[in-house]
């Protein structure tokens, strides 16, 4: 499946972006990553915010892209476009970050206390590697985004 597909579908809709969006994104990671990173914070919060640092680095590439997912299952359709974006060996990728989306909700909605310290470090890690990863793509792919 492709984004174009998905356009079709009615799954997002299309987006012009521009280099303030993508530098405000990036600036909201780096904010979030560094506060996650905060050690009076729960394993919970900590988790929360770097989630929220993975996500607005998805949202990144698509929008980049020409695109913006629609309301509906919004956090889904983001983390889902990253092996259609990045290539099909970040499927897996994809599959973690929906699984963190998962234990997110529930820290967040339902019950405290269901992340460890160490997924929340693992999740960092991870938002900090993709993080290299996307700013390289959008200069390889989108220079004009690059401010």
């Amino acid at each position: 499946m492709s984004l174009e597909q998905w356009f079709n579908n009615g799954w997002v809709k299309r987006h012009k972006s521009s280099s303030q969006e993508v530098a405000n994104l990036f600036n909201i990671v780096e904010r979030d990553l560094q506060d996650a990173e905060t050690e009076e914070l729960s394993a919970d919060w900590k988790f929360g915010i770097a989630y929220n640092a993975a996500l607005k680095l998805c949202m990144i590439l698509i929008s980049a892209e020409g695109f913006r997912p629609e309301k509906t299952l919004q956090h889904y359709r983001t983390l889902q476009a990253l092996p259609l974006i990045l290539g099909e060996d970040r499927k897996a990728d994809a599959g973690y970050l929906d699984t963190c989306r998962a234990k997110r909700n529930t820290a967040e909605y339902d019950r405290a206390g269901i992340v460890s310290n160490a997924d929340a470090a693992e999740l960092i890690e991870f938002a900090r590697e993709l993080e290299k990863d996307v700013r390289e793509w959008v200069k390889q792919r989108h220079p004009e985004l690059i401010g």
